[in-house]
């Protein structure tokens, strides 16, 4: 079976962060073309996909490898290489590509500094050439640029034969949840009909949830602001005191007891900030529990 797909492998090193988005017509597509490890580089496979080229690929590139010789090795006792796509980005932001000859088309990959784009049964070259411009355009971390590019992607025509699953994977060192591994972002939307559009939606989810407020998002609790939050605590049973706009022990209690239900405890700095609010998170609340 062909994993017909359109994905980027990328790297920020500024960031310290390595990535791979895939979209397909084919279930749980991201489990397998995607691979990352931290500090060493990314790997995407698919096509007629050899799903130990990730695993061997990690290695290999932990090794000191480049991408070019990672990819050359892999490939060179493969008696089906006609059929397999590969894209990688080593340790240095250096990216390698290839696309079998026997790959449906439209088959092809597009490779520049820190980034690798590759597709097979796409509805044309243009695809790729969208998700390389919204690649390099795109601000913010890397799992906006690699939504963007996919988002480009996607709205070129993508996947020829249609749609179904489409999932990201980044990672950066000690990013992982509670701090003791990599996978800073491991999202997937195995069969729907607009998997990108709903990946575009969890990655920004993940962006609430597990973002750090940014000091000039920190907005002072002032006496309407804590009015508002105490009518809302309240509304919602979390707050049982006078709605007076004091911002007091009872009220960053109740308070801490919703961020912490509503899983936000990394966007109130309760020990440093208790008497500030991060605007994603009064944002997220309002429009989640109503603003009143």
């Amino acid at each position: 079976m062909q994993l017909n797909t359109f994905s980027i492998a990328a790297c920020d090193l500024d960031e310290g962060a390595w990535g791979v988005a895939v979209a397909s017509k084919f279930l749980a597509a991201a489990a397998v073309v995607n691979w990352a490890q931290a500090g060493v580089g990314a790997v995407a496979t698919q096509a007629f996909a050899r799903v130990s080229f990730g695993s061997n690929g990690l290695t290999m590139l932990g090794q000191g490898k480049s991408a070019q010789e990672t990819l050359h090795i892999l490939l060179a006792n493969d008696p089906h290489r006609g059929d397999r796509q590969v894209g990688i980005v080593d340790a240095q932001g250096r990216a390698a590509a290839y696309t079998g000859e026997d790959c449906f088309e439209w088959a092809g990959h597009r490779t520049g500094e820190c980034y690798t784009c590759q597709g097979n049964i796409l509805t044309g070259p243009d695809v790729l050439d969208d998700m390389v411009d919204a690649f390099t355009a795109a601000r913010g971390d890397l799992a906006h640029r690699l939504m963007a590019a996919l988002l480009a992607g996607d709205a070129a025509g993508g996947d020829r034969r249609g749609k179904q699953s489409a999932g990201m994977l980044v990672v950066r060192a000690g990013d992982g949840y509670g701090g003791d591994n990599d996978r800073y972002l491991d999202l997937r939307v195995d069969d729907h009909a607009d998997p990108v559009g709903q990946l575009s939606a969890l990655v920004d989810l993940h962006h609430v949830f597990f973002g750090q407020p940014r000091p000039e998002d920190l907005l002072p609790i002032d006496e309407p602001l804590a009015r508002e939050l105490q009518t809302l605590m309240q509304a919602h049973g979390y707050y049982t005191g006078a709605v007076n706009g004091l911002w007091d022990a009872a009220s960053i209690n109740a308070f801490w007891a919703l961020v912490s239900n509503e899983n936000l405890e990394e966007r109130w700095l309760i020990d440093e900030h208790p008497d500030q609010i991060d605007r994603v998170a009064l944002e997220y609340l309002r429009d989640r529990l109503g603003a009143l």
